[in-house]
């Protein structure tokens, strides 16, 4: 006969209970925040808003019928894809090279980091309010400095990429945090190693820092671009409603909020929702797979 099963000690048994009691709260959050919503949320894109938000009438899969054949939702799609192009491999890339400048010593590096990370902190509507007073086309400081008058808001074609500068600006510093503790974890030993080698300082950023940072930039590709992809205060309060550029501007974020909250739609708004969760889901999947061809865990 085989040994009879151990029971837990008296020690694992506190362990056991004091582990779950302090990650209990952060579980409920997540069930009650999170899941909960995400069920009701496909639930309700199978129904059809009733008169006065009431009396919601089921109609299966006709929301997803209009859903693909809506043409403002694909061009609102495209609008999403582009402001994400932008602003996941510029903000990443200009976080990584502030991240390595301001992780060597150098006099006032406390102060440059805080300055970078001061956008994090700052309310989004002062942001927006700033912003649309930079880019302004008649008295905004941009077009004053290059002596041009570039509507950069209110023009459809680069409205978009506008949005995504802001996006980019406001994302440097929080990107910057992450890539300075993966820097500070990379052994000093490797550069010393590398110098007495004769390898230069660019050398060793694309043998040593890139392949041992890796595991920090694919977290961060990962939560910039599901970030980017759910885009929509930037858009909401920086674009005028009567804007020409807003059709060529608005995500899918920014029409779940006109259809369920503005035109009372929350069965169209939830189907809108479902499906760039399922286009965030297919992305990640992607970024997953092709990990193991890049990603050194070393």
């Amino acid at each position: 006969m085989g040994e009879k099963r151990r029971g837990l000690s008296p020690r694992e048994r506190s362990e056991w209970f004091w582990g779950w009691l302090f990650i209990f709260p952060t579980v409920l959050g997540l069930i009650v925040l999170n899941i909960i919503p995400i069920f009701q949320t496909i639930y309700q894109s199978f129904f059809k808003t009733g008169d006065f938000g009431r009396g919601n009438i089921f109609v299966g899969l006709k929301n997803y019928q209009k859903v693909f054949g809506d043409q403002e939702i694909w061009q609102a799609l495209a609008n999403t894809f582009r402001y994400a192009v932008v602003e996941v491999p510029f903000s990443i890339a200009l976080s990584l090279v502030l991240a390595v400048l301001l992780n060597r010593k150098m006099r006032g590096r406390s102060f440059y980091r805080t300055v970078i990370f001061l956008p994090m902190v700052a309310a989004p509507a002062a942001v927006a309010l700033v912003w649309r007073w930079l880019f302004n086309t008649e008295f905004g400081l941009i077009n004053h400095v290059f002596k041009s008058s570039v509507s950069w808001i209110s023009d459809p074609g680069i409205a978009i990429y506008s949005i995504a500068v802001i996006g980019i600006w406001s994302i440097l510093g929080y990107n910057m945090v992450l890539f300075l503790a993966g820097l500070q974890e990379i052994p000093h030993d490797f550069y010393e190693a590398a110098e007495i080698d004769g390898a230069s300082g660019v050398d060793s950023f694309f043998h040593i820092t890139l392949p041992l940072l890796s595991p920090t930039i694919f977290f961060v590709m990962i939560t910039r671009v599901i970030g980017a992809l759910q885009v929509f205060d930037l858009i909401y309060m920086v674009i005028d409603e009567t804007s020409p550029a807003l059709p060529k501007t608005e995500s899918l974020v920014y029409l779940f909020y006109r259809y369920s909250f503005v035109n009372k739609n929350m069965g169209y708004g939830s189907t809108i929702v479902v499906l760039l969760l399922l286009v965030t889901l297919l992305i990640t999947v992607f970024q997953m797979l092709a990990q193991k061809k890049w990603v050194y865990y070393g």
